[in-house]
């Protein structure tokens, strides 16, 4: 059994996972606003009612650029008061066990290959759709994480005025005076406001799947995040940009589902204790 935790500038998940499946779990708001200390002493309390003696190691994802080896946590997005924090050091002392730190949407591309869409694939590229737009990339069902755990973070990518990670995630929404949730409520009441905003935010993930294809040539895509609980309000503007792509039989050949594995991200980072 191994202990997995998802920090994110909103949530704090804590679970215990076994074979690919959560025996225990726990979540509450972080303390974002807070200041270093008060975020880990958060993790530790959360992490200490877990079944610890059973636990042969702790994996930890975050929203930030990692060192992965020495468990260093950069800048960590929604956390302000996280610019250099020694993770995987304070963890093991505090609890006696081995941890592992990497990038969320890396734990959840982890989760994916192992026990999701991508166990079947040999290359498959994992993208967020929430809060902002992560990506990671799967070869040959291990995770490629690049130097800094930085490779296909296609959301920083400019686009337009901007960058992908604006038109693709609930920023976008945002910026529209909605939200993805609200949007997709009033499209379920056949609301053209939404469902235009909708056809819109298709054909940027629609670009955006582009870009993909052109960087990372994947046998299938994979969407996970909140955002792609709503992926048939999206799935034919999307289609429609992707099939102005150059390379016929690269479209043809494509897939691209919205992961039906629940909590793939807590499992990811229970994988990265082999």
């Amino acid at each position: 059994m191994r202990i997995a935790v998802d920090l994110g500038g909103t949530n704090v998940r804590v679970a215990a996972v076994k074979d690919g499946k959560i025996i225990k779990s726990l979540s509450e708001p972080c303390k974002s606003s807070g200041s270093e200390a008060d975020v880990i002493e958060q993790l530790v309390r959360l992490i200490s009612v877990m079944p610890l003696e059973q636990a042969c190691g702790i994996g930890i994802g975050v929203p930030s650029v990692v060192d992965s080896e020495k468990g260093i946590v950069y800048n960590t997005v929604g956390i302000p008061s996280w610019k250099e924090v020694p993770l995987k050091e304070i963890m093991e002392k505090r609890f006696g066990l081995p941890v592992q730190v990497n990038n969320d949407c890396n734990c959840f591309a982890l989760g994916v290959a192992r026990y999701g869409e991508g166990r079947e694939c040999r290359e498959t590229f994992c993208t967020t759709l929430g809060t902002g737009v992560g990506g990671a990339l799967i070869i040959d069902g291990r995770l490629y994480c690049g130097h800094n755990t930085g490779a296909g973070e296609i959301g920083s990518v400019p686009y337009l005025d901007k960058d992908y990670e604006f038109y693709c995630s609930s920023r976008f929404f945002v910026a529209n005076e909605s939200t993805g949730k609200n949007a997709s409520t009033m499209a379920e009441k056949g609301d053209k406001k939404a469902l235009s905003l909708w056809d819109e935010f298709g054909r940027h993930i629609g670009e955006l799947v582009k870009l993909i294809m052109f960087t990372f040539d994947p046998e299938m895509i994979v969407f996970g995040g909140s955002i792609a609980q709503a992926y048939h309000w999206f799935e034919k503007p999307m289609w429609e940009i992707i099939r102005t792509f150059p390379y016929d039989k690269s479209v043809e050949r494509l897939k691209i589902i919205p992961t039906e594995l629940n909590d793939a991200g807590l499992i990811g980072a229970a994988c990265l204790i082999d």
